[in-house]
């Protein structure tokens, strides 16, 4: 339903503060793989007909109930997705910068 939405956010917040971060720890790469992620799972959705273009946008806020499942979607898949990003994203960071190290040791 809106699982999306909660990546989004954060993708909005990471990509505000993205100056912030050293620039070792490669945060546009971070940003990348949210971003695409959002943009296949809109895609997804809308052809699913979870989401529409007009309001409310998102099918699921049709009523009481079906909002409350879409928030429980969000915290159930949203979350998890995002901390799945985010845990790829540091397993990425730290590969990298450990090939680098080796490969300035030995050059």
């Amino acid at each position: 339903m809106a699982c999306f939405v909660v990546t989004a956010a954060f993708g909005m917040v990471t990509a505000a503060l993205g100056k912030r971060f050293p620039r070792h720890w490669h945060v546009n790469w971070l940003n990348t793989m949210i971003f695409g992620a959002v943009v296949a799972f809109a895609a997804e959705h809308y052809i699913n007909g979870e989401i529409v273009p007009w309001p409310p946008f998102l099918t699921a806020m049709g009523s009481p109930e079906a909002t409350a499942a879409m928030i429980g979607e969000m915290i159930g898949v949203g979350i998890p997705m995002t901390l799945a990003l985010v845990f790829a994203w540091v397993v990425m960071v730290v590969f990298y910068e450990k090939v680098m190290a080796v490969r300035a040791a030995a050059g």
